[in-house]
């Protein structure tokens, strides 16, 4: 149930995206967002997947992973598809019975929609999988660092996000590990009732909430035992440096983004 779940995991590499800058990939990331929320027209979306496909190639990453990183968002995105189906009332009705009205607007919407949503995940995912955290860390903490002189503490910030998504995998391989030992006592996840499954789940949420607790204090026991302090007096074993191939992604992303608005500009 939980092996299929990619978010925070790194897929280890030397692609050329492995090797960007990670501030370079944070701030194409926030690009690349801007790029799919500024789409308002649907054959626009093939820009951002033929840019999603390619950068996936470009790292070398096995597609299944991009496909499993949109699993666990399914349901969301069932509903996300339901709700615009049944609450935009714009266009031919297509099905018009009782209170049940669909028309092509609400459609067209839906898919517009779950487009959208599915880019969003499947092209953010990208970044953590070529990622290493601790490079993740470093690259936040050196983009909110011009912020320190307002008093923000960017390493604090960066070191509590880059944690969280290091233990989504610890996390999930807890609850898969719980949930067989479970099964083995005769639990039943899957042919009981959705109340019952529901119920079912306490006997993994409980003992999970202790282990990641438990997990906490020793890392914050094992921080302190070697003089952690914060970000004050901090050095780093590897200095981030920007190369060439970071430029050519910016400007690739860059001119994508431009591309977009002043197609919708001038035609629209």
């Amino acid at each position: 149930m939980f092996k299929d779940i990619t978010l925070g995991q790194y897929y280890p590499g030397d692609s050329v995206v492995h090797k960007l800058d990670p501030r370079t990939k944070i701030v194409l990331m926030i690009a690349y967002i801007a790029v799919v929320f500024a789409i308002s027209e649907m054959w626009l979306f093939s820009v951002a997947a033929a840019f999603v496909v390619f950068t996936a190639a470009l790292s070398r990453l096995p597609f299944s992973y991009l496909w499993k990183s949109l699993k666990p968002l399914k349901w969301v995105l069932v509903f996300m598809f339901v709700l615009n189906v049944f609450t935009i009332k714009t266009g031919k009705a297509l099905v018009d019975w009782w209170v049940i009205k669909i028309t092509v607007g609400g459609v067209l919407q839906a898919l517009f929609v779950l487009i959208r949503l599915t880019l969003l995940v499947a092209g953010t995912s990208l970044m953590t999988l070529t990622t290493t955290p601790i490079a993740l860390t470093d690259g936040l903490e050196k983009l909110l660092s011009p912020f320190k002189r307002i008093g923000f503490p960017a390493h604090e910030l960066a070191m509590m996000m880059t944690i969280a998504l290091r233990f989504i995998p610890t996390l999930l391989e807890e609850a898969d590990k719980i949930m067989k030992a479970q099964l083995s006592r005769g639990a039943d996840f899957e042919t009981c009732g959705l109340v019952k499954r529901a119920k079912s789940m306490i006997p993994i949420i409980v003992p999970l909430f202790v282990s990641a607790f438990r997990r906490a204090d020793e890392l914050a026991m094992a921080m302190e035992s070697r003089c952690y302090h914060g970000g004050e007096g901090r050095t780093r074993m590897k200095q981030l440096k920007f190369c060439a191939s970071d430029g050519v992604a910016a400007l690739l992303v860059f001119v994508m983004l431009g591309a977009i608005i002043a197609v919708q500009a001038v035609w629209y």
